[in-house]
């Protein structure tokens, strides 16, 4: 915000003074006074809007509240309590049938009078059974490869080794797709996945071999990475959101495109259409796009749809702020078109009464015109007075206000088709792990070392949708045999 000029302090002698040069002059005076006043109080006002913001009220995330954070959810109280339900099965360690060891334990003296009892026989065994590790260490194979000369023709042929065995010594399949795993998957940061690997496995590994590991799994990933994409493209429903990203020290933005059973990350230096472009996804996407209502998005031809958990955070910073009791009544309306949605598909239904779909566009219409005339339009200027660029400036309901009017069909969509998400949040849940990679691990040295960690670490967030192993598909992934996701809703 621009930085207002701070008022003198009071001179009596000036004010005199301007007395003295007539009334044209005080009130040139009282007229700076109350422009300068006005100033002052917009900008207060507007300093206290921005205080009074959490993740409640906006789309902060809860780390920005500190420790006086609000813990009350937007989320209504459930009818159980919480912990295990009483018809709740729960679950214990079962007892195998199958033991890899077998440790007897045998009875030689008698407690009782010191008989000797090796030689009296055993009337029952008392099992017990102990789940654990066993010793963890490297171990090292040794690949011998036969080299012969034919004594036909004289030319020597040689065994031919695995595709994961290329040098003299290396690392193999299983610890290079732990260490991508320790980084990528369980975002560790280097140092302390080196910790693990020493202390766990007894293996020294540098940080240069940790990176190299990863730019081979990046570069394996390439072809999966592009069907994840073009299969994104093909998805009746895609999630989009963005984020902040600290690059080389610098901010770039993290853009990601997803589904209930596919993930894909792309980072930029830009936010808006250029990185969007250079993602390509959504110009050649035709489905229903569903993200928080960034400008940018709403330049691709398709249908666009708005995530409501947005709006009941604004609602109720709406009420809470200015005190407008529409706010409340619309956040009340939106929850209930979800029940009432949901019920109808627990029911198997796919749509909603055609009676009841109007009735609640009547409500919804019957609130936002009971919100516009508690935020009217701003008072028509001056035609004397210069004309500032720009729009006029609008209060913080009335903004939403427009927003909610002019993008009815966008925000009630889930309404009119069951196939549309309430929310977004799909891709903030998405995002949310990235964002929790930069603050174990502070920002990315390079662009090149941002753009392989966000192709990983889709494939993983892929993966783990899909419910596949996320620590064998790693190791296949660098045996040469990299598991491929399914690329179609089922």
């Amino acid at each position: 915000m621009k930085q207002q000029p701070v008022a003198p302090l009071f001179n009596p002698d000036a004010v005199s003074a301007v007395y003295a040069q007539g009334e044209a002059a005080v009130l040139s005076l009282v007229q700076a006074l109350y422009e300068q006043n006005a100033q002052l109080s917009a900008r207060v006002s507007a300093l206290e809007h921005q205080q009074s913001k959490d993740s409640r009220t906006s789309s902060k995330p809860p780390s920005s509240d500190g420790f006086g954070k609000k813990t009350r959810s937007l989320r209504p109280k459930g009818e159980r309590k919480s912990g295990g339900q009483p018809e709740h099965p729960g679950s214990t360690l079962a007892w195998s049938s199958e033991v890899d060891e077998t440790v007897p334990h045998g009875v030689s003296t008698c407690c009782g009078c010191g008989e000797c009892l090796i030689e009296v026989p055993v009337e029952r065994v008392i099992r017990r059974q102990v789940h654990d590790l066993p010793p963890l260490r490297v171990g090292v194979t040794e690949h011998q490869g036969e080299v012969k000369s034919c004594p036909q023709c004289g030319v020597e042929n040689q065994a031919s080794f695995p595709s994961d065995v290329r040098g003299p010594v290396q690392y193999g399949s299983r610890l290079k797709g732990l260490m991508v795993y320790l980084l990528d998957g369980q975002l560790l940061p280097s140092g302390r996945t080196g910790e693990v690997l020493r202390e766990v496995f007894g293996v020294t590994v540098s940080e240069a071999t940790l990176y190299n590991s990863r730019a081979e799994g990046f570069e394996k990933l390439s072809e999966i990475s592009t069907a994840i994409q073009a299969a994104i493209v093909q998805s009746d429903v895609v999630h989009f959101d963005e984020t902040g990203l600290r690059v080389s020290g610098n901010l770039w933005w993290l853009h990601v495109a997803c589904t209930s059973g596919l993930t894909y990350y792309f980072v930029h230096s830009k936010r808006g259409q250029a990185a969007m472009d250079a993602m390509d996804i959504l110009p050649h996407f035709e489905g229903k796009a569903i993200h928080d209502g960034w400008k940018s998005y709403l330049g691709y031809w398709c249908e666009h749809f708005l995530c409501n958990a947005h709006h009941l955070r604004e609602l109720t910073f709406v009420l809470e702020r200015f005190e407008q009791v529409w706010a409340f009544q619309m956040s009340v309306l939106l929850c209930t078109i979800h029940q009432q949605v949901i019920a109808s598909q627990a029911e198997g239904h796919t749509a909603l009464p055609p009676e009841q779909v109007q009735a609640f566009e009547k409500r919804y219409q019957a609130i936002l015109n009971q919100g516009l005339v508690a935020n009217p339009l701003p008072l028509t200027p001056d035609p004397e007075t210069p004309k500032k660029r720009g729009r006029p400036k609008q209060s913080v309901p009335k903004n939403l206000l427009d927003r909610l009017q002019s993008k009815q069909a966008s925000v009630l969509g889930f309404m009119h088709n069951f196939d549309v998400p309430f929310d977004n949040n799909q891709a903030e849940r998405d995002v949310r792990m990235m964002k929790l990679k930069q603050k174990i691990s502070g920002c990315f040295r390079t662009p090149n070392g941002a753009q392989m960690f966000c192709r990983i670490r889709g494939y993983i967030s892929t993966l783990r949708k899909q419910r596949i192993d996320l620590l064998d598909a790693l190791v296949s992934l660098f045996m040469g045999a990299p598991v491929a996701p399914r690329l179609k809703a089922e």
